[in-house]
């Protein structure tokens, strides 16, 4: 069975685009492979700085993958930051790539103009997500279409690294979800916490029902699009072309309808969410990150052997 490495970062509370992008693709191919999900908490530190919101989130992240159905005996869920080979095999890979090869990143570039500051850790972010990676010996991470660089910069690592040390690290394949498009927040832009238009996934409906009558319509049409592009990941095309034919014009009915598909939806697993304890997810979290910490460990051994600090 090949093994499966994804990853979520606890820097905000998580929403629509994340289920959507993240929860739902993992939960319908994590039993295909020897699956490992990762909470990525020291990805968050290069934008979050508030220590009681960071441990709220990463509850949250592993609630929200067991309320979307991952069952924690299944896949290994475990916390970045309890399995420290992660920052070790990243500063071996930070002394193996140079500065202008990091500069190529998308995602720093991105950031740092939406006015993210600049920070070392945002910089080095893509060798500290090539050791999350390649630290498990992982075939295969499910990628959007517009994240295949995250993958190639884990892959050149590994290529750099054997190059000099010889065959040790797997390079990984890409599994790109063609089926997760870009989802747009209550704005038209990309469903994003820094942005502020999200649709929130497991708080109660009405705060569900605030976010989506909240969403940029444009009045001079009769199709509200921002509602119609993030309404298309609820409803096959057939139906909701049907619907947006037979209530042109009505902005209103056509918000309420998404409500209610959203809903029917997130409903159930809202009720699994809030029944999962502080409790559980520790134990969860324990449990997987030990499970974690035995590949991890295994492969720091070889990697310290062929690097020459082992004497």
């Amino acid at each position: 069975m090949q093994r499966l490495l994804t990853g979520l970062q606890p820097s905000g509370v998580l929403h629509i685009g994340n289920y959507l992008g993240a929860l739902k693709p993992f939960s319908e191919m994590y039993s295909q492979y020897e699956s490992f999900l990762m909470v990525a908490d020291y990805h968050a530190l290069t934008s979050l700085r508030d220590p009681e919101a960071l441990r709220a989130n990463i509850r949250d992240i592993v609630r929200s993958y067991v309320a979307a159905g991952v069952d924690p005996k299944k896949a290994v869920i475990f916390q970045q930051s309890r399995v420290q080979e992660h920052t070790e095999l990243a500063w071996i890979f930070e002394c193996l790539v140079t500065v202008p090869f990091l500069e190529l990143s998308h995602a720093y570039k991105d950031k740092v103009a939406k006015g993210l500051e600049a920070n070392a850790g945002l910089f080095n972010y893509p060798m500290l997500m090539a050791a999350d990676i390649l630290l498990y010996d992982t075939d295969v991470v499910p990628v959007g279409a517009d994240q295949r660089q995250h993958l190639e910069y884990a892959r050149e690592a590994a290529a750099k690294f054997n190059n000099s040390y010889g065959d040790v690290l797997k390079e990984p394949q890409a599994k790109i979800l063609e089926s997760v498009a870009v989802v747009p927040g209550t704005d038209g832009k990309k469903m994003s916490k820094s942005y502020g238009n999200t649709i929130p996934l497991y708080e109660p409906k009405d705060v569900l029902v605030k976010a989506v009558m909240s969403i940029v319509t444009d009045s001079s049409g009769e199709l509200p699009q921002n509602v119609y592009e993030i309404h298309k990941h609820f409803k096959s095309k057939k139906e909701l072309d049907a619907l947006y034919e037979s209530n042109k014009g009505k902005y209103k009915v056509l918000k309420e309808a998404l409500i209610d598909d959203i809903e029917k939806i997130v409903a159930p697993m809202r009720e699994i969410y809030e029944s999962i304890t502080d409790a559980d997810v520790e134990r969860i979290l324990k449990e997987g990150s030990d499970r974690a910490r035995e590949y991890a460990a295994a492969k720091m051994k070889a990697v310290r052997s062929s690097i020459g600090v082992t004497i």
